[in-house]
């Protein structure tokens, strides 16, 4: 039997699965979509099990992966599990990889991927607005992965620092003058990714992309619809998670 102590971080998780972390230290909190919680009431709890809050139930559990990025706040439009899980296997970022990241945004992709390359991987995050990377910042800290995490106050576009990297990943609106600082930063063999909304911007990358010396271009588009299980049957969701961006992938070599 697991029980809450204080100190614990848990994780409230709705039946319309809408979730938020708390930290157990005896004060009450006001949380969003949930209201005034009392922490003190939650310490000697066993975890997995239901609670009433107002008029709606939760579960109180121990904070998974996945609650820890569906529980960050947001400023810009993050990028979605759906196309962060198709990132990770097409660039092959695993425990120990290092990836430069340009864009932080709200910090979506840069916690999940922290939370694969870590203990002894890093991501590095140029970060170009002040604004954006203090509040990546803070979803960094509260998501537990800052170890992991460098964030640098910089326009990627006009140069990358490190060398011999696995990965680099951008979500900016002009990855095509990002290419040839790639292709310097990356080890032979590591991989290029951008994400990209408008077509416009893919035909941009790829040309350059060309024109350099990497292989296995591609770009791809990932759309998500949920079956939704009745008691008289199975059908697909009427609403689907269309596009959101596309995703071009690419691998250094030398010759």
């Amino acid at each position: 039997m697991s029980v809450i102590q204080k100190g614990d971080k848990v994780a409230i998780v709705d039946e319309k699965g809408k979730r938020c972390l708390l930290v157990i230290d005896g004060s009450k909190k006001k949380v969003k979509g949930f209201g005034i919680l009392d922490t003190d009431n939650f310490i000697g709890m066993e975890y997995g099990r239901k609670i009433s809050i107002g008029n709606k139930h939760a579960w109180i559990l121990k904070p998974s992966s996945y609650d820890r990025w569906g529980s960050i706040k947001r400023k810009a439009q993050i990028i979605l599990p759906k196309d962060a899980s198709t990132i990770i296997v097409n660039c092959s970022i695993v425990p120990g990889s290092v990836v430069v990241e340009g864009g932080i945004g709200s910090g979506s992709l840069t916690i999940i991927m922290a939370q694969i390359v870590a203990p002894n991987g890093k991501i590095i995050s140029y970060e170009k607005r002040r604004d954006f990377l203090e509040f990546a910042r803070e979803n960094i800290l509260n998501a537990g992965v800052e170890r992991v995490v460098e964030i640098k106050e910089r326009d990627i576009t006009k140069g990358i620092d490190e060398k011999e990297v696995d990965a680099v990943v951008l979500d900016i609106p002009n990855p095509w003058d990002v290419i040839d600082h790639a292709w310097n930063s990356l080890k032979v063999g590591g991989y290029f990714c951008s994400y990209t909304p408008l077509t416009s911007q893919v035909e941009k990358t790829v040309k350059k992309l060309r024109k350099r010396k990497f292989i296995e271009i591609k770009t791809v588009e990932n759309i998500q619809r949920e079956i939704v299980v009745l008691e008289k049957g199975v059908r697909p969701s009427f609403q689907m998670l269309g596009h959101t961006g596309y995703l071009t992938f690419a691998r250094k070599v030398l010759d």
